[in-house]
């Protein structure tokens, strides 16, 4: 979590802001003259600029040797992951600043779990309205710990949120294809959703829909091999369009939900299923959900880390998912 003296400074009206730009991203791209415009007229803030791996690397580290407060990440989920990959391999959290999210990109997940919506550059004129302001309102802050994941013979991965088999599969056809369209936040989200439905209708006939075979390891010791539709691993309460497929009763920080190849009653429990009555939903039936503070899992096939996606292989050994520390996030 952020150290006192950085909220103090969100307090005081004394903070120093670094921005982080992606024009890339999905709606950033299309709304990229009005962003640039507003961002201008935020006062005494240092702007980068990042559409890669090294771009990214080069300005986080400009930014953090500014000595700044407050972090702006103008992007979505995918700039976001790209972000926290880099604070967390090459500065300790303690030295973070506090971070702050604008719904920047083509999907925007953790914006919308952090409660902030509307256009990037509305809420680009609000934070400026809040630093501005002689006595700054006190600052909203939330704290979320990250996924860690782990693999014998890989870097270290940091996120929000993991997916394997079908949402994997939704999500890896909607970047290759639909991503050109340029289809951006809430049909692009339903365009996913409606493919990884007709996938779970009819996985069994396409290998493109196919689910994914895991042997999972919880923290008690069992041990569950078996064939999923899908595997959820997520640090936020709730997904896009507010889907809160997680009804887990463990004090732990991690939610994990699988859907079972061999589900029963899958109509009537799709609404339970993605509105948070998943309470409803037998494990008898193919249906589980918990919180963990850590999960491994053996598995061979591609999953995705807030929409990027990866692959693991079984003769690398178990894919370890730990929850981090919590960091702090300003709501704009």
């Amino acid at each position: 979590m952020a150290d006192q003296p950085r909220i103090d400074a969100l307090k005081t009206g004394t903070t120093r802001v670094g921005i982080l730009f992606n024009p890339l991203s999905g709606q950033a791209r299309k709304r990229e003259k009005i962003i640039r415009q507003t961002l201008t007229k935020i006062p005494h803030t240092i702007i980068q600029e990042a559409t890669n791996a090294p771009e990214f690397k080069t300005s986080i580290n400009s930014l953090l040797q500014a000595e700044i407060d407050l972090l702006v990440i103008v992007g979505g989920d995918g700039t976001i992951h790209a972000a926290l990959d880099l604070l967390f391999t090459t500065h300790p959290p303690e030295k973070w600043p506090i971070l702050a999210i604008v719904a920047g990109g083509t999907t925007n997940n953790t914006s919308l779990d952090l409660g902030i919506r509307g256009k990037p550059e509305h809420a680009l004129k609000q934070l400026s309205h809040f630093l501005s302001q002689p006595q700054p309102l006190a600052p909203s802050l939330v704290n979320r710990p990250v996924l860690c994941i782990e693999q014998t013979g890989a870097s270290k991965i940091y996120g929000l949120f993991f997916a394997a088999g079908l949402v994997a599969r939704g999500v890896k056809f909607s970047r290759s294809s639909v991503k050109q369209l340029g289809i951006t936040g809430g049909i692009f989200t339903l365009f996913i959703m409606l493919r990884t439905l007709v996938g779970m209708i009819f996985g069994q006939r396409q290998s493109e829909w196919a689910p994914v075979e895991i042997a999972i390891t919880e923290p008690t010791g069992k041990v569950r091999n078996g064939t999923y539709l899908f595997l959820l691993v997520s640090a936020l309460d709730s997904l896009l369009l507010g889907i809160r497929p997680y009804w887990g009763k463990e004090p732990a920080p991690l939610h994990v939900t699988m859907v079972d190849q061999q589900r029963k009653h899958l109509w009537r429990s799709l609404w339970p299923l993605l509105s948070g009555h998943g309470h409803r939903l037998k494990e008898q039936n193919g249906y589980h959900s918990q919180n963990v503070n850590a999960i491994e899992l053996i598995i061979d096939d591609e999953y995705i880390i807030d929409g990027e996606l990866y692959r693991a292989t079984r003769q690398n050994g178990p894919l370890r998912i730990s929850a981090t520390d919590p960091i702090t996030f300003l709501v704009i």
